[in-house]
């Protein structure tokens, strides 16, 4: 063996050193320049914001009316605005050394800020005017030689290549960023998902079941009703801090392994139990919340109308004071698991005077028996009645939406959430269960999401076309590239959000990343089944079912064309407005 001098072994081991520190003298030139990039984006953005909420502006206030006279714009400003959180997101994230992250994130999260930037440039400069923005000022901005040379740069095809190759290398797309509890947390869930709920999610869509009692009852026994709920009520939530990650972490696992059979779960007792701990009395917290937390009793929400939709502030279905009680009459639709539910929360108008409005709505929690049917009717000694039937849909299969009618039902003033001094108060507090719902639907999207691209890289990998498999086409390296700064860009995000909402806010940028995840989602999971050809259209293979499941995230917890108009552009314009 030949002996290496104590001076050429300093001058090796200072070499190397040497390229580290070169490394991430590099590594640190390319943030700062990302950043300015996004930066830039980030002042055009500001300033037509500030442009259209004068234009829309009407003593102090913004008008919904003058908004409507161009809702694709409005719409095209939530959307950017969406990408440019979140590629500001992906940024910190690849750089931070705590995650754990390497040159391939870096790489990801470069290429996903010029795609940002060269979206939001585009759609601008196709109506600068109408967005109160001068060509001169759009070109000062975002034409400049130094982004344009990184825009070039930066989505040559060769960088997807790269990145699809170290996709497959790696056999992931990044580290999740989660503290060693929480990465626990999500192995633990991982395996039930893969080992209990993936066996079963393909049966249960084609055959349109409910839920397997197995899956239910496993979840119950590892405490996951109980992650919104604190543990002095019988949750596995610590009482002095929320935990929104663990929530975001279950629930994306779960999803991965099949949305309609497990990822839903633990929405509906979040939004309830939520609803209860803003609003509810101690003897309401004392009798529901640990029932829900052990999974005993199953909840569903009862709040969207056949004629309203989204507009919550429109609700029709009406309670009218009663001996000892309410009597609800009217409609509901699309409430999810409303069959094997237990009780429903039911936002209901309670005051009869109309100029209330949204202060006129109270909860109440209607219970009733538990079946696995597609269809239930029960009625009550007094008469009062409760039916419902499972709508048919393409996707999103196990859990079942139903549409419910009240005829007369009774229902006792101890489930009057808040009692009386929570009438008229029904409308906000559904919205502090909704944030969660929101933000709960972003977990969902990352993970069929993810289930998409593993399954995209395994048929890549496997399918050959004229010799050679279907990966090696850059085409396809281009597709998977993208998925995978696409899903790790949203999950990084949604985390984000999680931390602010462990805060007491973070509401606007859950709709945010609801919307940006939901309407993302159907491209990742249409490339996903393209990449498989004819069998991705055949029930055969999983991603089918990915992708018809991925349709139903832009509809509910909020239909995208009301967040992106009446929550992100209004709140953005409210905003900019004070400033």
């Amino acid at each position: 063996m030949t002996e290496i001098s104590h001076e050429s072994f300093w001058i090796v081991k200072y070499y190397k050193y040497s390229l580290i520190i070169k490394d991430k003298e590099e590594a640190n030139m390319d943030k700062t320049l990302v950043s300015k990039v996004l930066g830039a984006a980030n002042s055009l953005v500001t300033e037509i914001t500030k442009g259209l909420a004068h234009k829309c502006s009407d003593k102090n206030s913004i008008s919904v009316e003058k908004m409507d006279q161009n809702q694709l714009v409005f719409y095209q400003l939530a959307w950017i605005t969406s990408e440019l959180r979140v590629a500001e997101k992906y940024v910190d994230y690849a750089w931070n050394e705590n995650f754990g992250t390497s040159d391939m994130e870096k790489k990801m999260a470069i290429t996903f800020a010029a795609e940002t930037v060269s979206h939001i440039r585009s759609e601008i400069s196709n109506r600068p005017t109408e967005y109160t923005i001068t060509f001169h000022r759009l070109y000062e901005l975002l034409y400049n030689d130094e982004v344009n040379s990184f825009l070039f740069e930066s989505s040559k095809i060769e960088k997807y290549s790269e990145i699809a190759d170290l996709i497959l290398k790696n056999g992931h797309i990044g580290p999740y960023g989660l503290s060693e509890d929480h990465e626990l947390f999500r192995d633990t869930f991982k395996k039930f998902a893969e080992d209990v709920v993936m066996p079963q999610a393909e049966h249960v869509h084609r055959n349109d079941e409910t839920i397997p009692e197995e899956i239910i009852q496993g979840l119950r026994d590892m405490g996951c009703f109980g992650l919104c709920i604190p543990e002095s009520y019988g949750g596995i939530q610590p009482s002095d801090k929320p935990d929104n990650i663990s929530m975001l972490v279950v629930t994306e696992e779960l999803s991965r392994g099949g949305l309609g059979i497990a990822g839903s779960l633990i929405t509906r007792p979040e939004i309830v139990s939520k609803a209860i701990l803003k609003g509810g009395t101690d003897e309401q917290k004392m009798k529901w919340l640990g029932s829900l937390a052990e999974g005993k009793i199953m909840a569903a929400v009862a709040v969207t109308e056949p004629n309203f939709g989204s507009d919550v502030a429109g609700v029709s279905v009406t309670a009218t004071k009663a001996e000892g009680g309410w009597k609800i009459n009217g409609v509901k639709t699309w409430c999810t698991f409303a069959g094997y539910a237990d009780v429903l929360l039911v936002l209901c108008r309670t005051e009869s005077d109309p100029s209330l409005k949204h202060k006129g709505l109270s909860i109440l929690l209607a219970e009733k028996p538990r079946t696995r049917e597609h269809s239930f009717d029960y009625t009550q000694e007094g008469g009062g009645r409760m039916e419902g039937k499972a709508i048919d849909t393409i996707g999103y299969r196990g859990m079942h939406s139903f549409e419910v009618s009240f005829q007369e039902f009774f229902v006792p003033d101890e489930n009057l959430v808040g009692g009386e001094a929570g009438r008229g108060k029904g409308f906000y507090l559904q919205m502090e269960g909704f944030a969660g719902g929101r933000i709960q639907t972003a977990a969902r999207a990352n993970g069929v999401m993810q289930a998409a691209l593993e399954a995209a890289l395994r048929y890549a990998n496997e399918r050959q076309v004229f010799k050679k498999p279907i990966f090696e086409y850059n085409l396809t390296k281009y597709k998977i590239a993208r998925m995978g700064m696409i899903i790790q860009a949203s999950r990084q995000f949604t985390n984000f959000v999680g931390k602010l909402l462990d805060e007491h806010k973070g509401q606007m940028e859950a709709t945010l990343i609801k919307f940006y995840s939901s309407k993302i989602a159907e491209w990742v999971c249409r490339e996903a089944m393209q990449i498989h050809g004819g069998m991705g259209y055949a029930e055969e293979y999983a991603v089918s079912r990915l992708f018809v499941d991925s349709r139903v995230f832009s509809i509910f917890e909020g239909a995208e064309e009301v967040m992106a108009l009446r929550v992100i552009a209004k709140g953005l314009l409210e905003e900019a407005l004070k400033n």
